[in-house]
């Protein structure tokens, strides 16, 4: 169980275009930091890299969604797994 220092949403963060990385001041005086990759990923922990602080993001995942569909594999190809 993860005990967050804040609970701040993603309108609130900086996003730099170079790193595709959201940043937020941190009270240690470093940043915040989370990537577009994670917010993708459904992650919603912004870690800060100089402290152990850690905080929630509240953000709409569907904005987020990279859109990658994985399809399930056929019965043909799950039948011939079990048998080999």
């Amino acid at each position: 169980m993860s005990i967050f220092h804040d609970t701040i949403e993603i309108e609130d963060f900086e996003y730099d275009e170079d790193t595709e990385t959201y940043h937020f001041p941190c009270p240690c005086g470093d940043r915040f930091a989370i990537s577009k990759e994670d917010l993708e990923n459904g992650e919603e922990v912004a870690t800060c890299p100089s402290c152990s602080l850690i905080v929630k993001v509240i953000y709409d995942k569907e904005l987020y969604m990279s859109g990658e569909i994985v399809e399930a594999p056929s019965a043909a190809a799950k039948l011939e797994l079990v048998q080999s």
